[in-house]
């Protein structure tokens, strides 16, 4: 032992100090990355702040700040901020395009992808062929889905626009059905499951009686 300390002790020292180095660096890196995060936090606040009030100009620039520098979550959450801003100001290119790169970004959360293509989608619905919609936003329109009821309705709309009442009714009434989603967007989807011949309430005697199938 005492032979490889004097033979060795140079090198190991060396390594240790390597290490001791590497995990102060870490450490220094870490504080940094969170400080950045509570500034970025900040930022967005104020963004979100600014929205409220009005100023969509001035939440815009913040936005587009964050979208520009963030490395995380918060670049994405900007990004949708931004085409909700675009959407009010009537500016509907600009939105459908940052919601598609905000859909085609693999770095971003699922749920904001998601989120992204629907409202994407849901923004140029009319400029869009039917199957188009449906083949973007089918895997969402499922029961269980975060998303059914919103991607629901939107492949619905494509499927009556391709006149096939046959797959429209059915889904219509799947999200009415479906007791977790909005009763507004289930009232709806009612309506047209009961236009479309296709029955979406369950309890009949519920409904006779004024409660909420």
């Amino acid at each position: 032992m005492l032979g490889a300390v004097k033979r060795y002790g140079k090198q190991i020292g060396i390594v240790v100090a390597a290490g001791l180095l590497l995990f102060g660096g870490y450490l220094v890196w870490d504080s940094m990355q969170d400080r950045a995060a509570g500034e970025r936090g900040e930022q967005l606040t104020l963004a979100l702040d600014d929205v409220q009030q009005g100023r969509l100009a001035d939440a815009n620039k913040k936005f587009g700040e964050l979208a520009a520098d963030a490395p995380d979550g918060s670049k994405t959450a900007a990004q949708l901020m931004q085409a909700g801003i675009a959407l009010q100001q009537n500016r509907t290119a600009d939105a459908v395009k940052l919601y598609a790169a905000v859909a085609a970004d693999d770095g971003a959360p699922k749920p904001y992808r998601d989120l992204a293509s629907i409202r994407e989608v849901a923004a140029n619905f009319d400029a869009m062929p039917p199957q188009q919609v449906i083949d973007r936003l089918k895997p969402l329109a499922v029961p269980g889905n975060p998303w059914f009821g919103s991607a629901g309705e939107l492949v619905g709309a494509a499927y009556l626009k391709q006149n096939r009442k046959d797959l429209a009714g059915p889904l219509f009434a799947a999200i009415a059905r479906e007791k977790d989603l909005p009763e507004t967007l289930r009232n709806r989807a009612r309506q047209m499951a009961g236009l479309l011949g296709v029955d979406a309430i369950d309890d009949t005697a519920k409904v006779a009686a004024g409660e909420q199938p």
